[in-house]
């Protein structure tokens, strides 16, 4: 029979005591160390040959690429797009997110399991979907186009095939926080005589700012960098429906690699700003973050 008063007091004096996560000096350095090697040659490396390639031949040809009115038209359709694609994403996203978190519905499991669909589809068949319900020889093309509604190989299409790709992000990152809350401070307003509006606006939205604000730039950075699905709904009409990404794709099969590395460079850059938004938000206001996350 095993003495258990011996085991216990065996294992909490300070002689035995070890944690079981604890690691010796040598594996975590190793592990540091391997860390660092693998953001160093998946990350931070091509990032430096973005830029070096763009600047190889010096500052005046990749002005000269940046100034092109092709360049210019494809930054200005690229923005143009995220301007649109993310406040709606913003508006489904926590709508979303608040039903889902907040309510108690049937097919609640299915919504959820949509809200993921853009994750697991490949972005070339979610444009080639819209490519069915409005090209020329679907029934939705032609009689948009009596109407004089371009949606393929224009604006339209690709802010749709856009939307389709990015619209997980605000959703994704406020239902597990909101489930997390919990509807407390909700029914305690309510009780309190504050009407939806009031409710959402000044109990829900201080609640989730924080996570709103992080699926908002994550939302952005791909709505600008996305390739696939709208290469497929665009036509790669040179100056008209090419975005960022398409254009460094033409000038990069048009043998001009350093017009193509300057492109790049920008949309790197902004991938940049986002992060630095972000690093500085966690510095500034992590102690909020926190308190919002653990509420």
């Amino acid at each position: 029979m095993v003495d258990l008063s011996y085991t216990a007091a065996a294992d909490t004096s300070p002689a035995s005591t070890v944690s079981a996560t604890t690691e010796g000096r040598t594996t975590r350095w190793a592990l540091l160390a391997l860390a660092l090697v693998f953001l160093a040659v998946f990350l931070l490396l091509p990032l430096v040959l973005v830029f070096a390639e763009a600047f190889k031949r010096g500052w005046a040809p990749y002005f000269d690429t940046i100034i092109d009115p092709d360049t210019i038209s494809a930054i200005r359709l690229t923005l143009l797009v995220a301007a649109i694609a993310v406040p709606l994403n913003l508006v489904f996203g926590v709508a979303a997110a608040w039903a889902i978190a907040k309510f108690e519905f049937k097919g609640k499991a299915f919504l959820t399991t949509l809200i993921d669909l853009p994750f697991s589809v490949s972005p070339v068949i979610s444009g080639l979907v819209y490519v069915l319900l409005f090209g020329a020889n679907s029934v939705l093309g032609p009689w948009l186009k009596s109407y004089g509604i371009e949606i393929l190989f224009a604006v339209p299409g690709i802010v749709l095939a856009t939307i389709f790709v990015t619209f997980p992000f605000v959703a994704r990152e406020l239902i597990p926080l909101m489930q997390e809350q919990g509807t407390g401070d909700e029914e305690a307003a309510l009780s309190l005589g504050a009407n939806g509006w009031q409710t959402f606006w000044y109990v829900t939205l201080p609640n989730i700012k924080w996570g709103l604000l992080y699926g908002v730039l994550l939302c952005n950075a791909r709505a600008m960098g996305e390739f696939g699905a709208v290469s497929v709904v665009s036509g790669h009409i040179r100056g008209l429906t090419n975005t960022m990404p398409l254009h460094v794709e033409i000038l990069y099969n048009e043998y001009n690699a350093v017009g193509a590395f300057a492109v790049a460079s920008l949309l790197a850059g902004l991938a940049l700003v986002t992060l630095v938004l972000k690093t500085i938000l966690e510095i500034r206001y992590g102690h909020a973050i926190a308190a919002s996350r653990g509420h």
